[in-house]
């Protein structure tokens, strides 16, 4: 897997090159800031070299405000496929929000000082290099309250349980993970994750990317 980084923290961007060294992939850049990830991005597609996973920050130099984020969006603006990790310790949702809003797929949005697990880490690279969608619950809380409970998609007909449900979904989490998690038992599950997909309204998808857009439907209402 390659991968290019973007952190302003010197300390953490060379601990991010070594450890990603070490379990066996390729760090093909680590930039200090936002232009310079835009700038080692483009060179990279130009040699035909372009990353799996692109790990941003958000918060970088010059104004240390939400600079990653833009450029984050400018990248899946221009390249849809490309996998992308915001890593900070700053929820900005607004921002969030519209990076996620027209499709989730190969997207991450992980806290620094949540995860605590490098293979977890690493494993979160791995899936988004795979396409798939991986959320901190921290991230998904703060996006689903940051909705002001107006029209949601949907998404205020759940019930307590069925929001914790979709929280673990949106970690990519198996029925059975989710049931080991919330001590429930798999069939159990299974009627919350239907219920869910009934309230919301998303009809049987072949790849069953329903269960991420599940939680990121009020997103689509919220980002314009």
């Amino acid at each position: 897997m390659r991968v290019l980084i973007a952190e302003d923290s010197a300390i953490l961007r060379d601990g991010l090159v070594a450890l990603l060294g070490r379990r066996g992939h390729e760090v093909v850049g680590a930039v200090p800031d936002a232009d310079a990830a835009r700038a080692a991005y483009a060179d990279l597609v130009r040699s035909g070299t372009r990353p799996d996973v692109v790990v941003m920050d958000v918060r970088m130099p010059p104004t240390f405000t939400d600079e990653g984020l833009r450029a984050a969006l400018d990248l899946r603006a221009e390249h849809p496929e490309q996998g992308v990790l915001v890593f900070s310790q700053y929820v900005e949702t607004r921002f969030a929000a519209r990076l996620l809003a027209s499709d989730a797929r190969g997207l991450g949005y992980l806290l620094k000082d949540r995860v605590a697990d490098v293979g977890e880490f690493v494993g979160a690279l791995e899936r988004l290099a795979d396409g798939q969608t991986v959320l901190d619950p921290e991230v998904v809380r703060q996006l689903l309250g940051s909705s002001g409970g107006t029209d949601d998609g949907g998404l205020a007909r759940l019930s307590p349980r069925e929001r914790e449900v979709l929280e673990l979904m949106a970690q990519g989490r198996s029925n059975g993970a989710i049931a080991s998690a919330l001590f429930l038992s798999y069939g159990a599950v299974e009627k919350n994750v239907t219920a869910i997909f009934d309230k919301l309204g998303l009809p049987p998808d072949a790849a069953d990317h329903r269960r991420v857009l599940a939680v990121l439907r009020w997103v689509q209402q919220h980002s314009a």
